[in-house]
């Protein structure tokens, strides 16, 4: 096979680059490959440089490795491009999620929608349309892959403010989709497969099969039977005889209550769980409570999120200075983004047409949603690309729910590529997190304040 190029644009990523290049050294068939690294950081660049140095080195792998601040440096020839950079890294992620606090609103993630995903939004869109122009004029025929949040506006950026095409990636729906077979008790996932619609990180799974039977009968049946110890269906033991109906993990359920609450009221279940779906309603959780406790602090802390990417950090940082020996279980690698974006390369090599979750514009595909707008859904990988299936039936009630999204992202874009603070402070408002003008506005100026560095588009 002749040797090919991908390119990682933000390689200090503690968790991201460790993980792509475990499989791109499992994988030969796709193979040999010219890595290219690229970080602004000049410091975490020279580091994260010897850890994947070494991790090469390690199992002799046949890959060659080059980096650079610059990516202009590394772009040309490339036939894969991969970003996950994070303007501000985690310091400036705190400052999304614990400015909102002070004006008492409480975000568990804060990378997506809320203030804090549209405060990320406003920093992450500028560079990302700068990467993206230079990847259409540098490397025009790559695959351009995105991993980095907020993804779904993004994404909506670039196809709007440039001519280079970008299909977004996440791992969201497939964990998902994981969850629900164990929570079913299928004694496998294989065989298990989904039509889900969304935007990133509220992806509504609307079919739910198993070796092609429908298997929300299954889910519903041991959903009930976690709330009725005499429930018994014998419909569902006839389709299902070999899968019983008891719950391996008592209440399995509870750890996600608002996201099976959406399933019974609307048939369809999101993905990816409570932590992340709470937050596109957070009129539903006034002051953050939620189930006796408080969004971000003692239920899904973001705390401990920032904690555990500083310890990530470190653990990397001593790899590559050889402090700490490599993580033998890199090589053994489990259900992820990395192994989806390599089942995606190998789909566009061999014209598989395998379907895969993937964010882009919706151009027809969910008509009932608007055209330009970025949509997660399904789509098969085929030789010439990434073509969207038609979803004609997609559930009304969740077009609804999604449309609101929709303008509060199309509005964020808005204020991200024209540094109009009106404009970010209508997301504010439209996104529902605050619903009064002045307090939005003081919030608003909270956050540029904050971020003044990383937003040279206001001014």
């Amino acid at each position: 096979m002749a040797r090919r190029k991908i390119v990682l644009i933000g390689a200090g990523s503690s968790v991201f680059t460790q993980g792509l290049v475990a499989d791109l050294i499992l994988s030969p068939d796709l193979g040999p490959w010219d890595l290219g690294l690229v970080d602004i950081d000049e410091e975490t660049l020279t580091f994260v440089t010897s850890l994947v140095r070494r991790m090469i080195d390690e199992k002799r792998a046949d890959i060659t490795l080059t980096a650079s601040t610059d990516r202009r440096d590394i772009l040309p020839g490339a036939n894969v491009v991969v970003t996950t950079i994070a303007v501000g890294g985690r310091r400036a992620w705190e400052a999304d999620v614990f400015i909102p606090r002070e004006h008492g609103i409480y975000q568990p993630v804060g990378d997506t929608v809320m203030p804090g995903g549209i405060s990320r939004a406003l920093r992450m869109i500028p560079p990302m349309i700068e990467i993206a122009r230079d990847v259409g004029k540098l490397c025009p025929e790559a695959q351009f892959l995105n991993y980095s949040n907020p993804m779904t506006a993004i994404c909506r950026a670039i196809h709007k403010a440039t001519d280079t095409h970008v299909t977004g990636l996440c791992h969201g729906v497939i964990h998902t989709e994981g969850y629900l077979a164990d929570f079913a008790g299928l004694p496998t996932k294989k065989g298990v497969t989904s039509l889900a619609v969304g935007v990133n990180h509220l992806t509504f799974i609307f079919d739910f099969r198993w070796h092609g039977k429908d298997a929300w009968p299954l889910v519903k049946a041991r959903l009930q039977k976690e709330r009725d110890a005499n429930f018994d269906d014998a419909s569902v033991r006839r389709e299902f005889p070999d899968i019983p109906l008891v719950s391996k993990n008592t209440l399995h359920s509870s750890g996600s209550p608002f996201s099976w609450s959406l399933f019974e009221a609307y048939g369809a279940f999101p993905a990816p769980l409570d932590r992340h779906t709470t937050e596109f309603f957070p009129e539903r959780f006034p002051g953050g409570k939620y189930e006796g406790k408080t969004l971000g602090i003692d239920a899904f802390s973001f705390e401990g999120t920032i904690a555990g990417g500083d310890r990530g950090y470190e653990r990397m940082r001593g790899r590559a200075v050889g402090d700490e020996p490599l993580d033998e279980r890199l090589f053994e690698r489990g259900p992820g983004e990395h192994e989806q974006l390599l089942s995606i390369l190998r789909s566009l090599d061999g014209d598989r047409r395998e379907v895969f979750s993937v964010n882009l514009p919706n151009r027809g595909a969910v008509p009932q949603l608007p055209n330009d707008a970025v949509l997660e859904l399904p789509a098969a990988v085929t030789g010439r690309g990434f073509a969207p299936l038609h979803i004609s039936d997609f559930p009304p009630p969740l077009s609804a729910i999604l449309a609101r999204r929709i303008a509060s992202q199309e509005l964020t874009v808005e204020a991200a590529l024209t540094g109009d603070r009106r404009l970010f402070v209508e997301a504010l408002l439209t996104d529902g997190a605050v619903t009064d003008g002045h307090k939005a506005g003081k919030l608003a100026d909270d956050l540029l304040n904050a971020h003044r560095q990383h937003l040279p588009q206001f001014g």
